[in-house]
């Protein structure tokens, strides 16, 4: 998560923390706070700081299973770091210039299996928008919605030509939370840290901040300082012709004739009639492609076109199983969802083709 080149010098460095039996480590870059704590043999405890690559550099060339000492000089502006026969000495700056981001209080806590926290951003985070000047849109928008009387979690993202909706019951004490947009960035570096699918994720958040704890790590990051857009109104609730096809399949024959297809473009044709789909690509420059499925649709004869890499991102998150598509005409929103599970949606604007 450290950058390896800095405007601020302290924010190249990692916080060491020696205390009661732990190390902890913290790096922050202001928008993000990281912290790892792992099981250490104290003989005094202290605080400093010290180059994060460098130290990630020496530990990584070191024969595995290692044992590392660090001790502090007694002018507090170097640490030697020893292992074996190896002798490193380090510049370090103050622990009072290293920045808190974990401060402040959280008006809300709950719990979330890591499995599920884990499949709400795989399912979503495709569709972030990348364009920083709609910054409301660079991130997952969690919140609560109700369902009858049931509640649920929902995260959001879209970046204006598709969409990626998934949700699940609403844990014990996430009632009242607040909707709050996390940054892709924490997203993404959530996301690796979500590797136990049998541990659950203990989240607290504020109007300004969201903290995740799982295992032996902490993450804490600022919010998006936005409103998130009306996203409903973008769901076609009408929409009254139905294509149902193989998910695997359909996803082969879309790859398969988008080989020809420019980079620019990207469209690709789905013509329907009589239980039978035909995907297309023209491309003046290189030929056409084409390629026939049998699917169910009965439903008038259609022809839409969909940018080639969005129909691939929303049919790598899905199951093995049939697909759904539900659409209106050339120029309208068409929603994606997967057959036997409601709790992902997806929406993708056509294409001309």
């Amino acid at each position: 998560m450290v950058e390896r080149r800095n405007t601020i010098p302290i924010l190249s460095n990692i916080l060491l923390h020696a205390e009661g039996g732990e190390l902890r480590l913290t790096a922050t870059d202001l928008d993000i706070e990281i912290v790892e704590t792992a099981p250490a043999e104290i003989a005094q405890g202290g605080s400093t700081t010290v180059p994060a690559h460098m130290m990630y550099d020496i530990v990584r060339k070191l024969p595995e299973g290692s044992q590392l000492e660090i001790e502090q000089g007694p002018d507090q502006s170097q640490l030697t770091v020893r292992s074996g026969r190896s002798q490193f000495a380090l510049q370090v700056l103050p622990e009072s210039e290293f920045p808190d981001l974990s401060g402040g209080d959280m008006s809300h806590r709950f719990q979330l299996p890591a499995s599920v926290l884990k499949q709400m951003i795989e399912k979503t985070r495709f569709a972030i928008s990348t364009e920083e000047t709609r910054y409301y849109l660079n991130g997952i928008y969690f919140h609560q919605v109700k369902d009858g009387g049931d509640g649920l979690l929902r995260a959001v993202a879209t970046d204006g030509h598709r969409l990626a909706q998934v949700q699940f019951p609403l844990p014990d004490g996430a009632d009242g939370l607040p909707g709050v947009i996390i940054p892709r960035k924490a997203v993404l570096e959530l996301h690796k840290l979500l590797e136990d699918e049998g541990s659950s994720v203990d989240i607290a958040l504020s109007q300004t901040k969201i903290r995740f704890e799982t295992g032996t790590v902490v993450l804490t990051s600022k919010l998006i300082d936005s409103t998130f857009p009306d996203y409903e109104r973008v769901i076609p609730k009408d929409n009254d012709k139905v294509l149902e096809v193989d998910a695997a399949t359909f996803a082969h024959a879309v790859d398969r004739v988008s080989t020809i297809s420019s980079e620019k473009g990207r469209a690709v044709k789905l013509s329907m009639e009589n239980d039978q789909l035909t995907l297309s690509v023209n491309n003046p420059d290189s030929g056409s492609a084409e390629e026939s499925l049998p699917v169910s649709y009965q439903a008038e004869p259609l022809e839409i076109g969909f940018n080639a890499k969005y129909l691939l991102d929303v049919a790598a998150q899905l199951n093995d199983g049939d697909v759904r598509f539900i659409m209106a005409d050339a120029g309208s929103p068409s929603v994606v969802r997967e057959i036997g599970d409601d709790t992902a949606l997806y929406v993708l604007m056509p294409m001309r083709v």
